[in-house]
């Protein structure tokens, strides 16, 4: 699983001119899932997105979690995550995980983040064409893949 975690103060989701989700101060996150990726993969990139340290304490350092500034989270699927880029300019997206596979992970995502954060997360529409809209707060951009722990 390969996630990109932006600390935003809103974000938004909008399918059809209907708005899907939408947050006021946390975390705008996009979730890209691949074939091999288990629940295993799952939780430990749960725990990391719910107990990222990267909003400011009083002396302006990246102390505080997601809990601490009683932020929520935007979870967006994105199979782009996973494109292939060696080969010319077209990108390649074999190695993203079919629906069939991904989206029972996704909808284990969304379950396990409520879990850990106790708040709702708010969600696009997986496999819509979605329009995002977002400020990011810093900016403060992380990239997290599970099958490169650093």
């Amino acid at each position: 699983m390969r996630a990109v975690i932006q600390r935003v103060k809103h974000a938004s989701c909008t399918v059809n001119n209907e708005i899907t989700g939408q947050i006021n101060h946390g975390f705008m996150v996009l979730l890209g899932i691949e074939d091999n990726d288990t629940d295993e993969d799952l939780i430990w990139l749960a725990q990391k997105i719910a107990n990222m340290r990267v909003f400011s304490d009083e002396n302006g350092l990246m102390n505080k979690s997601l809990e601490d500034v009683q932020g929520n989270i935007l979870l967006i699927s994105q199979f782009t995550l996973f494109a292939a880029t060696k080969k010319g300019n077209r990108p390649g997206f074999t190695r993203s995980a079919r629906p069939e596979y991904a989206i029972p992970l996704y909808e284990k995502m969304i379950v396990e983040l409520a879990k850990l954060t106790k708040t709702k997360i708010q969600t696009g529409v997986f496999g819509a064409d979605m329009q995002i809209s977002l400020v990011n707060d810093g900016p403060v951009t992380i990239i997290i893949d599970t099958k490169a722990k650093e």
